[in-house]
Parts: structure tokens; sequence; C-alpha cells
């Protein structure tokens, strides 16, 4: 059988932050694994043959901190499939991260939990390039998000801060690894899911569980049959 190593990591609580999703998200699909899908078309699901193992991995908001720690816990575990998570602040729904800059920025007006970080412009690494695309299939994840009734967006801007900078080291590092999957997904702020005035402001904790469930599944999949159609990034 097969075996397929997956890393999911996200942030811890900061301030000004009571539930920080990524985080929560992570250590769900860790515990949890991936349930099976009943959307997908009748037949052998290619997942029903493999032995799949999730780790979470939880970052420092610290441009200093947080790739050390998750390349510590990349080279250990030896994954197939990176996933990274942070929480987008003004994001209504789930964003598909198309790509990541060669930059980091604390000047703009962000997260409060980076501001006091300290980094005018600098390039992530100086001998980079100026972006990297995600390696995830975002077509077919979005299309399992439409089956679960998930919001979700494509997004061109990972911002400048560490999310953006862990996304861009993951995909520097994967450069020299290129049968390694690794992508961003941004999550939005959590809401209750029975109130009835929180309209518009994010989505309920266990619908952005399932939304992560999809991105590892589809990962996986695409990850064990590869194909252009499952692809976009424009």
């Amino acid at each position: 059988m097969e075996k397929i190593n997956v890393i999911i990591s996200g942030y811890d609580h900061y301030e000004g932050v009571q539930v920080n999703p990524s985080m929560e998200v992570a250590r769900a699909l860790a515990e949890r694994g991936i349930t099976p899908s009943h959307d997908s078309v009748k037949g052998e699901d290619p997942l029903d043959r493999l032995s799949m193992q999730i780790k979470a991995v939880a970052l420092p908001v610290s441009f200093e901190q947080a790739w050390p720690i998750l390349h510590q816990a990349i080279e250990e575990f030896q994954p197939n499939i990176v996933i990274s998570t942070g929480l987008k602040r003004r994001a209504r729904s789930i964003a598909m991260e198309r790509c990541a800059v060669n930059i980091k920025d604390t000047t703009q007006e962000g997260e409060s939990a980076e501001r006091s970080l300290t980094s005018n412009g600098e390039p992530i690494d100086s001998k980079g390039p100026a972006a990297y695309w995600t390696r995830l299939p975002l077509r077919s994840i979005l299309h399992a998000f439409s089956q679960h009734g998930i919001a979700a967006t494509l997004s061109s801007d990972a911002g400048t801060y560490v999310c953006n900078a862990v996304f861009y080291s993951i995909l520097n590092w994967a450069k020299a690894h290129p049968d390694v999957l690794a992508g961003f997904v941004s999550l939005p702020p959590v809401v209750d899911a029975t109130a009835t005035n929180q309209r518009n402001l994010g989505l309920p904790l266990e619908q952005q569980i399932q939304a992560g469930q999809d991105v590892v599944r589809e990962a996986v999949r695409y990850y064990i049959q590869p194909s252009s159609c499952d692809m976009l990034i424009a």
C-alpha cells in the first residue's frame, strides 16, 4: 500500500484573535484524518489504495522563526505534500492563494500582530525569483468546495507578511524537490454557525475544517494521478 505524508501548518493564537482557524483546522485534520468523499464519480477512489498520515505543525507569527520550524518538520517528516494555512482577517471565504512573492514588508496596514515586526520591502531570498506559483490543483479543489457549499475564491495576494514569507519559502525549498506538492490556503475569521447577525463575516469552524479536508483530498488525488486540467493559476 502506497504511503502519503502530508504536513499542514497553521499559526498559534495571537493578540486580538480568539480562535485562529489555521491551527484549529490543521489540528483537526491531523486528529480526524480525511473522511471519505461521497461526491466522487462511481468506481474505485484512488485514496482507498493508500495509507495517509497527516502532521500538524504550529508556527509562530514571526519572520525569523516560522520557516525554520516548518523546515525542520519537513526534514523530519519527509512529506509528499505541504499545505500551509493562515488567517486572512478581511476574507469572507476560503482564499486559494495562486502565488507567493519575494518580499516581506510590514509598513502597510495589516494584521496587528505583525506590525511590531521590522521589515521594509526586503526580499525573502535575495537570490530567489520574484514569485512562485502554487503547486496545488486549484481547479479540482474549488470544484470540491462547490460540491460542499463552501464559499471560496482564488487570490493573487497572500500579502507581504509572515504568511506570504512562509508560502514563498516552502516553494523556494520545493524547487529542489519537484515531486512535492505545496501551496497556501488563507482562511477567514471563524463565526458562530448558529448566529444570525454575522452574515458575510467569515465561516464556521466546521465548514473550514471541511474545506481543509477537501484541499488535502484533492491534493492527494492530484499527487497520485496528476492532470493539467486540475491546475488553475490564471
